[in-house]
């Protein structure tokens, strides 16, 4: 039996579900504090990727946000 997928900017990412968004970003070695986050087409505020909720099947972009001049 495989294990439980999000589809992460187009592609399955197999990972413990259900999990919080921080907990996967963390797991994906991505900082909270540095990504933009879609989920299921909905726009996600930082101050709730603790609170939201992935399971099997849910779809994320994630953009890296690049500070610079």
């Amino acid at each position: 039996m495989s294990e439980p997928a999000v589809i992460a900017n187009g592609t399955a990412v197999t990972t413990a579900l259900p999990c919080s968004l921080e907990t996967f970003l963390i797991r994906q070695n991505l900082s909270p504090r540095s990504v933009v986050v879609e989920h299921n087409g909905e726009a996600v505020a930082p101050s709730e990727f603790a609170a939201r909720t992935l399971h099997a099947g849910d779809r994320l972009e994630i953009v890296k946000i690049v500070a610079g001049g």
